[in-house]
């Protein structure tokens, strides 16, 4: 294909930053076009339905939304170099911090974005909305398009009684990846992985880029920072390795740990919801959409406890590691399961089941 991809996107979005790495990468041919307004009314409301990005449109006018979607079929159509490990325990670990990154993460992105960094988001909304416009019309945009944002922290669970618990999170993982990052380029060697593109979007989007929480990396994670850079300019585009031997490094192993402590029994307590969600909504049949979210759980972090919204969409993503959990043969099967056992994950080899759940015309339905 000689035709380039046409990539909807911003630089203060989360999962823009996922897809625009990997296009990166992979050199695959695209031009990436700003979300403004114009663009919601003449593209992305017609093709998807509601204002979202990133959104792709394929040479072919097919359109591609939800960033680990995107990459998923563009990976099909570019698969050499993949981007999944093809050893088992690397390819699950690949997976789980995909579902870490995209879906946790969101926490201390949020928070940093909205509590520590609001002016300059103000900004950089406005001037996204209204490039031409004097910088009272672009903080006046910046501020109307910014309100439903701001305004989802609590939704998330970032509170006033979370916020020391999730900065004092984040900035141990920060240090994790730090010593992580001073001795791999990737997670799993040389080439990046799906897991690296999903840790990408929160840590370039709203830490690395937004000043106030980009200071922080660059002066306690400084192996982080050039992580972040080599993202941002592959320095072996379509090249690198992953480890022999199917290796999780052992620097790796207190990021997944810390993902099994804190988001598992989130992800179980949302099984749970569901479960009864779907027993309370009996007549509605496959193909069916299901709320964004369906009622509030209490959640804990650290010593915090807070409510926040049950998302669905966060069981769409863990099925992905757990299908691939029950794909393996029984060898892989025992080799990955130590590797949950050593991060203190087992609960994911025998996860609560849940009513299923695929994607259909952009929107999360039961399947």
């Amino acid at each position: 294909m000689t035709q380039g991809y046409t990539f909807y996107a911003s630089e203060v979005s989360y999962f823009s930053g996922k897809v625009r790495a990997y296009l990166r990468y992979k050199r695959i041919p695209f031009s990436e076009m700003l979300n403004t307004r114009e663009a919601y009314i003449e593209v992305i409301l017609p093709r998807v339905g509601w204002p979202v990005i990133p959104v792709v449109i394929t040479p072919e006018g097919e359109t591609l939304q939800d960033s680990t979607e995107i990459i998923d079929e563009l990976e099909r159509r570019f698969p050499t170099p993949p981007i999944y490990p093809s050893s088992p325990r690397q390819r699950l670990a690949a997976l789980l911090l995909e579902v870490y990154s995209d879906e946790w993460l969101k926490l201390p992105a949020m928070h940093y974005r909205w509590n520590r960094n609001y002016d300059f988001a103000i900004a950089e909304f406005g001037a996204m909305q209204k490039p031409g416009a004097s910088p009272e019309e672009q903080r006046e945009a910046g501020l109307r398009i910014a309100k439903p944002f701001a305004g989802a922290l609590p939704f998330l669970g970032v509170t006033p009684k979370t916020e020391g618990a999730i900065e004092e999170s984040y900035l141990a993982l920060l240090d994790e990846l730090n010593v992580h990052f001073g001795t791999y380029e990737f997670l799993f060697g040389t080439r990046p992985s799906m897991g690296d593109f999903g840790l990408f979007g929160p840590l370039y989007a709203h830490q690395y880029r937004d000043p106030a929480s980009g200071e922080i990396m660059k002066s306690r994670a400084p192996h982080v920072a050039r992580w972040v850079e080599r993202m941002l300019t592959p320095p072996n585009p379509k090249g690198g390795e992953f480890l022999p031997r199917d290796e999780v490094p052992e620097t790796l192993m207190p990021v997944l740990t810390r993902m099994m402590r804190e988001m598992v029994p989130e992800l179980v307590s949302v099984a749970h919801h569901l479960v009864h969600w779907r027993a309370d909504t009996p007549d509605l049949a496959a193909g069916s959409e299901v709320p964004r979210a369906i009622g509030t759980h209490v959640f804990t972090l650290g010593d915090a406890k807070e409510n926040r919204a049950i998302f669905p969409f966060e069981l769409w993503m863990l099925q992905r590691p757990l299908d691939y959990i029950a794909s393996l043969e029984e060898d892989d099967k025992l080799r990955v399961a130590d590797l949950l056992r050593q991060a203190g994950g087992e609960t994911l080899m025998e996860f609560p089941s849940f009513p299923r759940l695929t994607r259909q015309n952009f929107k999360l339905v039961l399947a």
